[in-house]
């Protein structure tokens, strides 16, 4: 079971999904440790597995002017002292191979971004630093298409691996879910949804990605329905001030109700 990879998660044998969640960047200690803090409290009531979620920097960005980052090693510092903090496993995304080695230094997952979950290179170096991989499906990928992906990282020699659905696009400014895509890719790897970025509006005339964040509820029991291993989300205190995907996010005042519902749902599919 990929969970019994990743150290320091609680609660595996709660037959709950997984959770893969945080803000978008890290955008300094207090606003990481305030969010960190509050997912634990949820998810220890609920007995649902966390991973504390956080970009060291944002590569990917529309616009010059985009957030990006406070500094590698300094959100790479903050990250490990989340993890320290609370006791709790953390993920961050690489972009670039050099990444790899110094973000492994740090957390205990590596996540491949979709828009590079091509690229061999990166791929087989996170691969190879031993950690868990988490590979988000690209956005112009079929689910069958993450077999290669999922392969390249065990072909690294690397078995831990697990793959994320972050949507697909339709058409130039949205993103779908197929959710017949679960199923598939959970014979190659623990499959995870991504309940923010799927609902994300990308390719804005200002340059700013928009969202849908009033259907996050809506497409989160749908995964846990379909019957996925995990989901993914991006959370703030404030989405208005976040500095990155703050027109996508879940607000966090509304967590513990949302996974509350899930975790109903979870039980309920668990007995057939």
């Amino acid at each position: 079971m990929i969970l019994d990879q990743i150290p320091k998660i609680r609660h595996i044998s709660s037959n709950n999904f997984f959770l893969l969640a945080g803000p978008c960047a890290i955008e300094g200690k207090e606003m990481a440790m305030q969010i960190a803090e509050r997912i634990v409290e949820v998810t220890e009531k609920l007995q649902i597995p966390f991973i504390f979620k956080g970009s060291f920097k944002k590569a990917n960005r529309s616009r010059i002017d985009s957030f990006t980052g406070i500094g590698d090693e300094k959100a790479l510092q903050i990250l490990k002292e989340v993890g320290d903090h609370f006791n709790i496993p953390t993920v961050t995304d690489v972009h670039e191979v050099g990444d790899t080695l110094l973000a492994s230094k740090y957390v205990d997952v590596l996540q491949i971004p979709a828009f590079l979950v091509r690229q061999t290179d990166l791929v087989v170096a996170a691969a190879k630093t031993g950690k868990v991989i988490n590979l988000k499906k690209g956005q112009f990928m079929s689910p069958e298409a993450m077999h290669h992906a999922v392969k390249k990282v065990m072909d690294s020699g690397n078995n831990q691996v697990m793959i994320t659905d972050r949507g697909t696009m339709f058409g130039y400014q949205d993103m779908l879910v197929d959710f017949r895509g679960i199923p598939i890719m959970q014979q190659y790897a623990p499959t995870i949804l991504d309940i923010t970025h799927s609902l994300q509006q990308p390719n804005q005339a200002s340059g700013i990605t928009g969202g849908r964040p009033e259907l996050i509820e809506t497409i989160a029991k749908a995964g846990i329905a379909v019957g996925v291993d995990g989901l993914f989300l991006e959370t703030h205190f404030d989405p208005s001030i976040a500095k990155s995907d703050g027109a996508n996010m879940l607000n966090l005042t509304y967590l513990e109700d949302l996974l509350t519902k899930l975790v109903a749902i979870r039980k309920t599919i668990n007995q057939f």
